[in-house]
């Protein structure tokens, strides 16, 4: 099984995603006149009136928080560990680089998700890359298949990698058996997801927040301990990425390719960029400024501070500390990222980080399934037997990841991430015209000194696509600066 895996994983990673991905990436950074660079204030500025919402949808401030709950877990501490570990430190580059140029495609993919939203039975909204499969393009068939990638991507494999990380670290921490922690993240985990969407969105709102500036700030902390160290970790870094650690070895071709590979890799399993995930966040928000481009500034943000800031946090600890000079052959993950806490600020680290993993998994594990039931009910339209079933089994695949083997669930991760993401940029591409112009009109409004608003009735060759009564046009006003 595992072998079939690996071979799978070589032909999707080893050409056909890390070329489309950085492809797709840098065309929208092109086509959008690079928006993660010239507009990069807006995104905060956006959120000040982040907590607007009303019946039909979460807040803004909660779709992002959200959606970093599933982006900030264990790619953050896990991954992070493993892309140094397998890739060496040039990894961090290309997780740097894929987050930058994935800003871009965050922000199409956000912006459609709003733009296609539609209401389910309850009168809540619902929507992401299915939708836009079905009402943008046309294709249903490509929504289901979107769907059921996700579906096994995030309301199955995942959440076992996320289980995974919080058993493992907890058996280094505590020496909890992994079955009993598998068993009480059950608990927890139902608890909150059975109360659905905005159940999940208001643990998000409260929790992720307070656990990455907790994190962030211990991070900052060891960094100016170490401060005289950090410009050769830097250098470390940009050399590495480009082979020139490799040069004397005569490995430098292998070398790039393995920090290259790596990279991307872990860099999109954490802030999940191009993959389709975040749109399904994006479109259950009521916007503001009511345009469906004010979800892409904020999605867009998201992946800027689940990479640039919180995975560099992790790298900076693990290679400040010395860490993964001395780690012993088979320590990776988890292990490694406790290790070189600990060896930083003491035994207390360890048990630090797997508190911290604690956190960042669990909301992802809530975040995750939020993904799949939304699929689900694109699939199903809300029959609640499936999902009620569905939930179960989800349940299940986290009990199944606390007890199971950590390189083979990375490996189905990554098969299952690579099969959604190369549907989901398929159709962004097919849809990139119309994103575009909706970053146009926003823009052209705000430069004007108007709350971008979006009305159907300029877009007529959109308005039969989107669902009638989500987009009424209102009467602009001022913003404030």
């Amino acid at each position: 099984m595992t072998d079939l895996i690996n071979a799978i994983n070589d032909i999707l990673w080893g050409s056909v995603l890390i070329y489309l991905l950085l492809g797709t990436g840098i065309y929208f950074t092109l086509r959008t006149g690079f928006i993660q660079i010239r507009h990069f204030s807006h995104m905060f500025s956006v959120l000040k009136n982040s907590r607007k919402s009303d019946h039909a949808g979460i807040s803004s401030f909660q779709a992002l928080c959200t959606s970093l709950a599933a982006r900030v877990g264990t790619g953050n501490l896990t991954g992070v560990a493993i892309a140094l570990t397998t890739g060496g430190p040039g990894a961090i580059f290309w997780m740097w680089m894929v987050a930058l140029i994935g800003m871009a495609t965050s922000f199409i993919e956000s912006s459609l998700g709003q733009l296609y939203k539609t209401k389910d039975s309850s009168g809540t909204y619902r929507g992401g890359p299915a939708y836009y499969m079905e009402k943008g393009l046309g294709m249903r068939w490509m929504g289901v298949l979107f769907s059921l990638f996700l579906l096994l991507a995030f309301g199955l494999v995942f959440n076992a990698v996320q289980a995974n990380s919080i058993a493992q670290a907890s058996k280094v921490a505590f020496n909890f058996e992994p079955k009993y922690v598998g068993i009480g993240l059950v608990v927890l985990s139902g608890i909150v997801i059975f109360g659905g969407i905005r159940s999940i969105a208001r643990v998000a709102e409260k929790v992720v927040p307070l656990m990455a500036t907790v994190y962030l700030l211990l991070a900052i902390w060891i960094i100016a301990s170490n401060i005289e160290a950090m410009p050769a970790i830097l250098a470390l870094i940009f050399k590495s990425a480009f082979g020139l650690q490799e040069a004397a070895a005569g490995a430098v071709g292998y070398g790039i390719s393995q920090a290259m590979t790596q990279g991307v890799q872990r860099g999109l399993f954490s802030n999940e960029a191009g993959m389709g995930s975040a749109p399904n966040a994006a479109a259950s928000a009521t916007p503001y400024p009511p345009h469906p481009a004010s979800q892409g500034y904020v999605q867009m943000l998201g992946v800027f501070v689940d990479t640039i800031v919180i995975c560099s946090a992790t790298a900076a600890i693990i290679l400040a500390s010395g860490a993964l000079d001395h780690a012993a052959s088979g320590i990776s993950g988890i292990d490694l990222t406790q290790r070189a806490l600990a060896s930083v600020v003491g035994d207390w680290g360890a048990i630090f980080v797997a508190i911290a993993i604690f956190f960042f998994a669990f909301t992802s594990i809530i975040a995750n399934y939020a993904y799949a039931e939304n699929n689900l009910i694109f699939l199903e339209h809300n029959h609640s037997s499936g999902l009620l079933i569905f939930r179960c089994v989800a349940l299940g695949m986290v009990m199944f990841g606390a007890v199971a083997d950590l390189p083979l669930v990375w490996k189905m991760a990554d098969t299952a991430m690579a099969l959604m993401t190369i549907t989901n940029l398929i159709a962004i591409l097919l849809l990139s015209g119309v994103a575009i112009k909706l970053a146009k009109d926003y823009n052209q409004q705000w430069a004007n000194g108007r709350i971008p608003t979006f009305d159907a009735n300029h877009f007529p060759e959109l308005k039969a696509q989107l669902e009638p009564g989500v987009w009424e046009g209102s009467d602009p006003e001022k913003p404030s600066q």
